[in-house]
């Protein structure tokens, strides 16, 4: 049978039919089964308004168009609108997905389906569950946008927000609004950006914050790939490892496993931190950590390298530093600084132990250089190497080999009635292959040697100026790092 005027189709299998005439309404009891507008619907009962094109069908309702399956307790239809609403135990399904809510609006002209209830969206091939308190869904495109507590759930993938946007063709969430991704291994906090759910990546921004086992990274924004864990990010980066006690500060980063590998540019500063000793600030252009074979974490600096601790700073041009190790190595015209000590020469090795030093090996063109009367002279040591060591952060000990040249300005003692006066009485100055140097607050106060030593000694009023220096001296004093630049510290870990 057919209701012309509305174009509703009976199909076989519908058994009783009845027309109110004062409501001008059909009514369909029984197994009810017609086309309407496109839709094919099945139910218990229905009542058509011929006039006003609307159905409304009750008990086991079920309407099929193309691949969209709809099924609800109860249903109302507009042929005027195209629209539809649906009430109780409501399930949208296609070939991949499955809607669950307790009412749904469904819009026949456009494909779309509305919850405002909360509701459930299930897929059969690939376990996806995404919940919310109000959904749109459009089927025929692959397209969803939920708000209000949403939850994506997918193998060991959590991923809860307030908003957020689904492509199902592309398996891409859209995030806007707080939101929480996180699996198995690792947790990020941001407020914007798209995340690849198949393949576990995306561009995250807006106050980010990682949190893995053995870390928390900030940062403005990032490219997340969790093959390797792999990140790139920039804008007010930190990176807290918790587990080395180390602090990674700059503009950019780039950092993957397994070997644990970072790289900070921009600003860059690492911080190595302890409850128990001085920490150690390592500023650079760029700053490479990763792991040796030996599970051994290694920084290198690249460019304008300084660092610095309460007792020792340092420049250099390259750097590589062995946190498990305690070794420094300076290259590039480095410089370091101990107290009233300058260090200089092509190579500086330093070793330190709970962040305090404790040796120094200068390679190449070596200098130590200690100012003394508060600059008025300067106690020097040259040589091919010098090994020097520290206690405290004071020269102690140095070894000078090769070429060893030294001048100092020694002092002595003599007793009034009711003082010690010390004064300095000139210059000494020794040549030797090999000079070994004892020292207390930059004060020579003995020195050894191996071999005949060419020396000359000068009184005070008698000093040659062309010997009170050695060759190449200088002193850098302004050169010397005051403080650690914490000026970029971003915001602490929540």
């Amino acid at each position: 049978m057919v209701f012309s005027q509305g174009k509703l189709v009976l199909l076989p299998g519908s058994e009783k039919i009845y027309f109110d005439k004062a409501t001008q309404t059909h009514r369909l009891i029984g197994t009810v089964n017609f086309e309407y507008q496109g839709n094919t619907m099945y139910c218990d009962s229905a009542h058509f308004k011929e006039h006003k094109k609307i159905v409304r069908a009750y008990g086991n309702v079920h309407i099929t168009k193309g691949e969209i399956n709809l099924y609800c307790d109860s249903l109302f239809y507009s042929g005027t609108n195209k629209f539809a609403r649906l009430w109780g135990h409501v399930d949208v399904r296609d070939n991949a997905y499955k809607l669950s809510s307790d009412s749904v609006e469904y819009n026949a002209k456009t494909g779309r389906v509305i919850y405002r209830n909360k509701g459930k969206i299930q897929n059969s091939l690939n376990k996806e569950l995404i919940t919310s308190k109000v959904g749109y869904f459009y089927p025929s495109t692959g397209s969803y946008f939920f708000s209000g507590k949403v939850v994506y759930k997918k193998d060991d993938l959590l991923l809860t927000t307030d908003t957020l946007q689904f492509d199902h063709r592309t398996q891409t969430s859209y995030i806007h609004g707080p939101t929480l991704i996180k699996n198995d291994s690792i947790e990020i906090h941001c407020s914007k950006g798209y995340y690849r759910v198949d393949k576990q990546e995306g561009a995250l921004s807006r106050s980010v914050e990682i949190k893995q086992d053995d870390r928390t990274i900030q940062c403005d924004s990032v490219y997340y790939k969790e093959t390797n864990q792999q990140f790139t990010g920039k804008g007010h980066v930190r990176i807290d490892d918790h587990k080395k006690h180390l602090i990674l500060i700059g503009d950019r980063f780039f950092s993957q496993r397994p070997n644990n590998e970072t790289t900070l540019s921009g600003n860059a500063l690492v911080i190595e931190y302890s409850n128990n000793s001085d920490s150690i600030f390592i500023g650079a252009d760029t700053l490479e950590m990763y792991d040796d074979s030996l599970n051994h974490s290694i920084i290198l600096g690249h460019g304008r390298v300084k660092s610095f601790t309460k007792q020792v700073q340092t420049i250099s041009n390259a750097a590589y530093y062995s946190k498990d190790n305690g070794i420094l190595h300076l290259t590039q015209r480095p410089m370091v600084w101990a107290k009233n000590v300058e260090l200089q020469g092509d190579s500086i090795n330093l070793g330190f132990k709970d962040s305090l030093l404790n040796k120094a090996l200068v390679k190449g063109n070596a200098k130590a250089i200690m100012s003394v009367d508060t600059g008025a002279y300067f106690n020097q040591l040259s040589g091919n190497h010098i090994d020097a060591s520290f206690q405290k952060g004071e020269l102690k000990r140095a070894d000078v080999k090769g070429q060893a040249w030294t001048i100092f300005y020694p002092i002595e003692e003599r007793k009034t009635d009711t003082t010690i006066i010390r004064e300095r009485i000139g210059l000494n100055r020794l040549f030797a292959s090999e000079l070994h140097v004892y020292l207390d607050s930059g004060e020579v106060e003995k020195v050894t040697f191996f071999d005949k030593p060419d020396g000359v000694f000068f009184p005070i009023n008698q000093m040659d100026e062309k010997e009170k220096f050695i060759k190449g001296f200088s002193w850098n004093p302004m050169l010397r790092p005051k403080k650690p630049n914490l000026s970029y510290l971003p915001r602490k870990p929540k």
